[in-house]
């Protein structure tokens, strides 16, 4: 049996607009996996080979930081900041060099912490 990963399910107030800020981010299309239920939005789908971002309505707020989060692979560290913060994102300032690359911990509209990661090749 071979296993595959097929998503991410992130909990969140407003799915839509997560949807909408994570698929501009990806360049990936918003998706109707669910119908019109708006306690869920999905980035990607099941069949296009990648995994996909599926967003969750629920009724608590997020306390404290996510201990799972995703970096995202950017051809310009700068570039990809001021996308982030024109979508409603924002930088929390932290910034890691390493031999293979740097790191941007950003956060999107709900303070979901995530990583731009810029690869020296």
């Amino acid at each position: 049996m071979a296993n595959r990963w097929g998503g991410i399910t992130i909990d969140c107030a407003n799915p839509t607009r997560l949807a909408l800020f994570w698929s501009a981010i990806l360049d990936t299309p918003v998706t109707a996996e669910h119908g019109d239920d708006p306690g869920w939005a999905t980035v990607g789908s099941r069949c296009d080979g990648r995994p996909r971002l599926t967003f969750q309505r629920v009724t608590e707020p997020k306390v404290g930081k996510v201990r799972i989060h995703l970096d995202v692979e950017v051809d310009d560290i700068d570039a990809g900041r001021r996308q982030v913060e024109n979508l409603g994102g924002r930088w929390t300032g932290e910034w890691h060099d390493y031999d293979e690359g740097v790191v941007m911990v950003m956060r999107d509209p709900e303070d979901h912490e995530f990583c731009l990661v810029q690869c020296f090749h």
